[in-house]
């Protein structure tokens, strides 16, 4: 599958499950929100203190499956790359940005901001390497 195609899937469709690997390589997923960004990277809002986070900045290989938003039913796509974690208070614009993206304009700014400190957010953000399916079967 061509990586901009992913990326336009994953714009439109914002659930998904993460998956990081844990110290012993085996898959730990979470379900997440995810969007793109201006430089094509699949972004996730997460809190530092994550599982996720750990596993990332240990092993930044992750796989991202983005799933139609009515459900089980209709197209769906797995990209896989390396991620890195972005934290505050590097994150909090592209934090903003995220939103932005993904759920449009915030009624107020300063809380969210706020809220994001509070909450010790980081961004995850994934280099798409590969994605998929190449086939239905």
């Amino acid at each position: 599958m061509d990586l901009d195609e992913a990326r336009a899937f994953i714009r439109e469709h914002h659930r998904a499950i993460m998956a990081t690997r844990r110290r012993d390589g085996s898959p730990q997923m979470s379900i997440v929100a995810c969007n793109v960004d201006d430089d094509g990277r699949v972004v996730v809002s997460t809190r530092e203190t994550a599982v996720k986070t750990r596993n990332v900045r240990r092993d930044s290989r992750v796989s991202i499956c983005s799933l139609p938003d009515d459900g089980w039913r209709g197209r769906w796509i797995q990209v896989d790359g390396h991620a890195e974690v972005l934290s505050l208070p590097d994150a909090m614009e592209p934090l903003v940005e995220y939103y932005r993206s993904t759920a449009g304009e915030h009624p107020d700014w300063d809380d969210y901001r706020a809220a994001m400190e509070r909450e010790r957010r980081v961004l995850i953000r994934v280099t798409i390497e590969r994605a998929g399916p190449d086939t239905a079967g």
